[in-house]
């Protein structure tokens, strides 16, 4: 089969040909219909993040069809329609144990990190890690579920949201358009920050309250200004560079929760000072858990989450479609169709 494989940093991802996957026990093979492109991925290339494990297929956003069951698996059939969960936990430690995969201690896989991802044109999985995809949600849409919705989900829960507090979105883009819909979903009133006008006016469109374009715009004065002077409850930091972390302290009203999902790679520092007088809390939020995404699935199927797709390309154009990314043109989801 065709795969997008990972060579180490530095290096364009290369498509050729390898061994097609067989399931094993418990296991089922997907056909991969779609394939999202996620930021996370540049950051294998740009070698921010490396787990030693290449060559590799990325590709961690995967949805599509059950052509083959192994032994030993019931309630999944071929044919079915299905998105994937990309953490298979150990299923022993004390993160698994309470559903947190997301953490386990000795993950047994991951796919697109440290197992072949959804870059090709199938993909072995254990069948618990398959959620049904009900029918009105197309393929295109189903594969950003699994990380771009799921992480929106897992980071607001971190953070708690009142109803009627004030939520910053900084950063646009797939996980941003998610969030912005899921804290107007628990009452929040959502800040949307980026750089793009055309960005901005699709997280205006997905029900952002504000819209603060950091290229033209103080964000600090202008975030204080939309909130009386308090600060934001909530800032979901989607960036993670030395400036955005140092805004979202400054921005941050008192008792208010910093989630922190984006990075850069480059290391960032704080006054404690800062942190004890307004008794702020810096939260860490990684991945999701498999009901988090369940919980997503429907959410989408019921059309209380839009997915935003910018473009749909085959597996061979997989490079131009990360540079897109990289330069900031990507509205939303590039995905990925293998064949």
């Amino acid at each position: 089969m065709k795969a997008a494989r990972f060579y180490g940093p530095h290096k364009p991802l290369v498509i050729e040909d390898v061994p097609k996957p067989k399931p094993g026990y418990g296991e089922v093979l997907v056909r991969v219909e779609a394939a999202g492109v996620c930021h996370t991925e540049l950051h294998f290339l740009d070698g921010v993040l490396d787990l030693g494990v290449h060559p590799i297929t990325l590709g961690h956003e995967i949805a599509g069809i059950v052509e083959e069951v192994g032994d030993g698996v019931s309630d999944v059939r071929p044919g079915d329609r299905v998105v994937v969960y990309y953490y298979v936990g150990c299923g022993k430690c004390k993160y698994c144990l309470v559903g947190e995969e997301n953490l386990c201690e000795s993950p047994k896989a991951e796919y697109g990190f440290i197992s072949d991802g959804g870059f090709a044109e199938y993909v072995k999985v254990p069948a618990r890690n398959v959620v049904k995809l009900p029918d009105n949600i197309p393929f295109e849409q189903a594969a950003p579920i699994g990380c771009s919705v799921t992480t929106a989900i897992h980071a607001t829960k971190k953070a708690s949201p009142k109803v009627g507090e004030y939520a910053v979105v900084y950063g646009v883009g797939g996980v941003g358009f998610a969030l912005i819909q899921y804290n107007k979903l628990v009452g929040a009133k959502v800040i949307a920050i980026g750089k793009r006008d055309e960005k901005l006016e699709k997280a205006r469109e997905l029900g952002a309250d504000y819209i603060v374009n950091a290229a033209r715009e103080d964000v600090v004065k202008r975030v204080l200004s939309i909130t009386g002077g308090k600060g934001a409850d909530v800032v979901y930091e989607l960036v993670g560079s030395k400036e955005t972390f140092s805004n979202s302290i400054k921005m941050l009203a008192k008792k208010g929760r910093i989630v922190v999902i984006g990075y850069t790679g480059e290391p960032v520092s704080v006054n404690p000072l800062d942190i004890v007088v307004k008794e702020a809390t810096i939260i860490g939020s990684v991945g999701n858990t498999l009901q988090e995404l369940i919980e997503a699935v429907n959410l989408v199927a019921e059309g209380k989450i839009k997915i935003v797709v910018d473009d749909v390309v085959s597996l061979d154009r997989i490079n131009e479609a990360l540079e897109r990314l990289r330069r900031g043109q990507v509205i939303g989801r590039v995905v990925v169709k293998p064949r």
